[in-house]
């Protein structure tokens, strides 16, 4: 990338890439995978061949029965042969929140599975077959809009699109936190016009999915926003990925969320039950269609 004021000069390519050695990981034995993950020897091995061949069962089951493997193992080892994102040990320890990657086969996974359907559903493609950014907005800060951005990219990312997740929470941003990667530059050094090199991260072990942090803080992120540098960078993001989630500030620290949610063009709206206001809920609404605001839905987040 280029430091350059004007975002639409920037080159990502250099940031986004296909991961490493995935052809090779697809092609391989999923015995290969489970030794490896393991490190069994080879009398391990034959041993579970051994088994296999005398029970009629897959490599998995029979390790799995004598207790060189676990069910994880197996889940682990399958989700690497078909490239789908699935969180080791380390990492439901390091990300607990990422349930889309690191419990993928729970109910709280598969109700983000099932909203990124109704979202490809809903959502529409502009001319040339790109999809609009999506906002996600909420009325207060403890909604869960973070949460819900963080695990609905993962969902995207784990169907095979390219999927960048932006943090444009200039008051309160999390996303960095979440999924580990550094935040000394971000989407205010873009748009302050303070150089934009390696502001785009490769989520580790999540194939497809990157993001960008907010960077420092800056004392003006509604001007930031409203200015022409913003609508030029989600225009260019929009021909770079296939899907493009935007994190925004929370309604009750200003105006933010609206004017990124009508910049982007579509918005969905995150609350929280037994705390956020029907009342409140109707004039962000309102407020979102003001700006001419694609409503693409309203989730009820219980976590």
């Amino acid at each position: 990338m280029n430091d350059s004021a004007d975002p639409t000069q920037h080159d990502f390519s250099d940031s986004i890439h296909a991961p490493l050695g995935a052809a090779e990981v697809k092609s391989r034995a999923i015995g290969e995978l489970i030794r490896d993950a393991r490190n069994l020897s080879a009398e391990d091995v034959e041993h579970i061949a051994r088994y296999q061949r005398e029970h009629n069962v897959r490599f998995g089951e029979a390790a799995i029965a004598l207790g060189l493997a676990s069910a994880e193992d197996v889940l682990y080892a399958l989700s690497q042969q078909f490239q789908y994102a699935y969180g080791d040990e380390q990492r439901r320890q390091a990300n607990p929140e990422l349930v889309a990657l690191v419990q993928p086969f729970g109910h709280q996974a598969e109700a983000f599975r099932a909203i990124r359907s109704q979202i490809l559903l809903r959502s529409q493609e502009e001319e040339g077959g790109q999809r609009r950014p999506l906002a996600v907005v909420s009325l207060d800060s403890g909604d869960g809009k973070t949460y819900f951005c963080a695990n609905l990219a993962v969902a995207l990312a784990q169907l095979g699109g390219r999927v960048l997740v932006v943090d444009a929470d200039m008051r309160g941003a999390r996303l960095h936190q979440i999924f580990d990667v550094d935040n000394s530059r971000g989407l205010s050094n873009l748009l302050a016009g303070r150089g934009g090199k390696n502001v785009v991260k490769a989520v580790p072990d999540v194939p497809n999915l990157w993001v960008m942090p907010v960077g420092p803080q800056p004392p003006n992120p509604l001007e930031l926003v409203e200015g022409p540098a913003f609508g030029l960078l989600l225009r260019e993001l929009s021909s770079k990925f296939d899907h493009v989630i935007i994190d925004t500030p929370a309604a009750v620290f200003g105006t933010d969320g609206v004017v990124i949610a009508a910049r982007c063009g579509a918005a969905l709206v995150v609350a929280r039950r037994d705390a956020s206001r029907v009342s409140g809920l109707q004039d962000l609404v309102v407020s979102l269609q003001a700006g001419h605001t694609r409503l693409a839905g309203v989730v009820m987040n219980e976590y």
